[in-house]
């Protein structure tokens, strides 16, 4: 479009200059027979001035562009102060420049998210691990001159580049301060602590948020990991099997105490009703629940005259 306009104008400039709009400077003066010759010179006017313009508007250096929702638009100039510091301003919106003496950069301020590629870590005692990490940023909309000004780049170098390296080097400082099986037994802990470390070093510029390890120890450490964390299982399970057996061992002494004790109150009741009954027995009330329980008949066999005992033996 810049390239169309610039040709029109350039046209529009340089026909006036030499007066190709003009019909009457194409034609000589009628010759005997009132022809009208057209002037070679017009028509080689006319040629140069749409190549001329043509030309123009390939290397025009005017260009345009729109800085959308979202993002926010720096104009840097090209050529910098008795410094060496170079203009920068903010822009918005359709944003015409001289691309010979200024660039327009677009930095995005809403939630951008990156995934890195494989980095080994140190953790404390030594050991290496894996880590892929992932994570979202947002820029600083207010900083955003003065991120440029100190790193000089666009968005792709820069995430690759200085935040990268602000990145990985906050995930080897944490790292070496958790030992492998802490990291897997505390992953939330470790990659908080990540986060916390990397937006001190970043938050004049970013925020750093949801940042994942993904880190992946070496397979001995796994092999140990492993057994380490079966081992805490079983030792788990025994203990647990053994409060069990106790709480069994002490419902079944529970039980035990619980039967003795009924048991010795039934014998005290027992006894003292024996010995209620023995103090109230006598002769006559022997003789009377005898007389109550006698059926009415007699003895088969006696035991002697004068004994006094009588046997009722079966027939």
């Amino acid at each position: 479009m810049i390239g169309i306009i610039t040709f029109v104008l350039a046209s529009l400039v340089l026909g006036t200059l030499l007066g190709i709009f003009n019909l009457k400077n194409y034609y000589g003066e009628e010759d005997r027979y009132g022809n009208k010759p057209v002037k070679a010179s017009s028509i080689i006017k006319l040629i140069s001035v749409v190549l001329l313009s043509f030309v123009i508007a390939l290397v025009n250096p005017i260009s345009v562009e729109r800085i959308d929702t979202g993002y926010v638009g720096i104009k840097v100039d090209n050529v910098g102060d008795s410094k060496g510091n170079s203009k920068i301003e903010y822009t918005r919106g359709w944003v015409f420049y001289n691309s010979w003496l200024s660039r327009i950069y677009e930095f995005p301020i809403h939630q951008q998210h990156i995934d890195y590629e494989e980095n080994i870590v140190i953790t404390k005692g030594g050991f290496q691990a894996t880590i892929k990490p992932s994570f979202n940023y947002s820029i600083n909309p207010g900083n955003v001159d003065n991120m440029f000004q100190n790193l000089r780049v666009g968005v792709k170098e820069m995430e690759q580049g200085w935040l990268k390296n602000a990145i990985i080097s906050s995930v080897n400082d944490v790292a070496n301060l958790f030992t492998v099986d802490s990291i897997f037994n505390h992953r939330a802990e470790f990659e908080a602590a990540i986060i916390s470390e990397c937006n001190k070093r970043v938050s004049k510029w970013f925020t750093v948020s949801q940042l994942r390890t993904n880190i992946v120890p070496p397979p001995a450490i796994t092999k140990a990991i492993e057994e380490k964390t079966k081992a805490v299982q079983e030792a788990q399970a025994a203990y647990q099997r053994k409060l069990v057996a106790e709480a069994e061992a002490q419902e079944k002494m529970a039980i035990a105490r619980g039967d003795s004790a009924k048991a010795v109150i039934t014998a005290a009741g027992q006894a003292q009703s024996n010995k209620l009954l023995q103090q109230s027995l006598t002769s006559e009330l022997v003789q009377k629940m005898w007389i109550e329980k006698w059926n009415g008949a007699l003895p088969t066999y006696q035991l002697g005259n004068g004994t006094g005992v009588m046997l009722n033996l079966p027939k």
